[in-house]
């Protein structure tokens, strides 16, 4: 008999080398859930150690386990995706979130990167790419193709205010506002290096002290308030 896929239900994890990224999957289809958990689990460097099938089923598992990525669907019963996003990230701030979604028309995209999603996947990617997803998270970079992006951008455009706040922004130099620039594009850090003919680590620490001038906690809350406050001149 299928199980109730509204309750949270720990898996069993396997040993493994060195220090695997802790995944919790949440997803109120069954069948894509068990599948995703399935192939997750082989990859040596990702430990399942949990699913839900519901929002509020996630937050509180979440909570009790504390993994390193959370992969969390958009659409979900009893606490909505953004909802559990913005919960989870106040019970386990050092967890980065990833939403899964069918389309990338989702309405709720601004609100899940504004309340703390480091990433936006949508479910037709490959196990290849959900993976590759958790690894670049779990280092601290951001995740989202180049059509949320200009999305994104096109949304904070219309939130942008008729003059520029005189606030923290500007303490950015002008390098900084170029590694933001090329970020608010969809651009990773290797990206954003090779445009720039700088290292990888270099944008790295761009990328850290742009976040904290401007007191946030991820580059897209960075590219959100540049946007808001018109410091990028994106066409």
């Amino acid at each position: 008999m299928m199980r109730d896929v509204t309750e949270a239900t720990p898996t069993e994890t396997r040993p493994t080398g060195g220090e695997p990224i802790r995944v919790l999957v949440v997803d109120d289809q069954e069948l894509f859930r068990r599948g995703l958990v399935m192939l997750l689990r082989q990859d040596a460097d990702i430990e399942v150690v949990g699913e839900a099938g519901d929002g509020m089923a996630a937050t509180d598992f979440a909570e009790s386990l504390a993994p390193d990525v959370v992969l969390l669907d958009v659409r979900m019963p009893k606490r909505t995706g953004v909802e559990a996003c913005r919960a989870i990230k106040e019970a386990v701030p050092s967890a980065k979130i990833i939403m899964l979604t069918v389309s990338d028309e989702e309405a709720d995209l601004y609100d899940t990167v504004k309340n703390g999603a480091s990433g936006y996947l949508l479910k037709d990617s490959s196990i290849d790419e959900v993976a590759q997803a958790i690894r670049v998270v779990h280092e601290g970079q951001s995740l989202i193709s180049p059509s949320m992006a200009v999305k994104l951008i096109d949304e904070f455009k219309s939130m942008s205010k008729p003059e520029k706040a005189q606030g923290p922004g500007f303490k950015l130099t002008d390098r900084e506002l170029e590694v933001l620039r090329l970020v608010a594009k969809g651009m990773n850090n290797r990206d954003v290096a090779k445009a720039l003919f700088i290292s990888e680590n270099t944008v790295k620490n761009h990328v850290r002290n742009i976040l904290e001038k401007l007191q946030l906690h991820s580059r897209m809350e960075a590219v959100m308030f540049a946007m808001r406050e018109k410091l990028l001149d994106l066409p």
